[in-house]
Parts: structure tokens; sequence; C-alpha cells
């Protein structure tokens, strides 16, 4: 399938350099789908990233997440919620501990 989900004011940004953009709005199902395919986009223009833009590409990273909570129906304030509680029972990765597998 050809083209690529982008942020909703891109064909603006594209008009106002005096060229016509082409696309059209996704359905659901098409929508989620290309949602998880911009997730590995992002996730793969953070793994590239050096430190200085590393922050930005994160905050890409969050967009698409906090779109596919929305798809979900999951608000941001619910997804904090679901995350907190699976910090307290399991905590994060601020430890830097690595598992090696079992004896």
């Amino acid at each position: 399938m050809d083209g690529k989900l982008v942020r909703d004011q891109i064909p603006q940004v594209i008009r106002g350099s005096g060229v016509t953009p082409r696309g059209y709005v996704a359905g659901p199902q098409e929508y989620r789908w290309r949602l998880r395919n911009k997730l590995d986009e992002e996730v793969a223009e953070f793994l590239a990233a050096d430190g200085s833009s590393a922050p930005g590409e994160l905050a890409d990273v969050m967009e698409v997440v906090h779109a596919l909570a929305a798809d979900l129906g999951v608000d941001p304030a619910e997804l904090e919620k679901i995350r907190a509680v699976k910090a307290s029972e399991r905590c994060g990765f601020a430890g830097r501990v690595v598992w090696m597998g079992n004896r």
C-alpha cells in the first residue's frame, strides 16, 4: 500500500510551499494499520538519532503512542494510570537490570 500516515497539518505545510499534496483520510482499519507502521518508523528514527535529536524523535514516538491509545479509546491520563500500575507492580527500568535467563 502506497503513502504514509502524516501529521494533520502536513498537507497545509506542503501547500504553503506552493505544491499540491495528494492524499485521503484513512478508514478505521487502515488508520490502525498505518499507526502501527508509523510507530515502527518513529522508533527506528529514535534509535538512529544522536543525542541532540533523540528527545525530538522520542516525542514523535509518544505522539504515535497517544494516537494508538486514543484509537483504543484510552485517553492519555488513563494510559498513564495503566503505566503507573504496571510500574508499581514490577517497577520500571531505572535499575538497568539485565536478565540472563534461569539456571
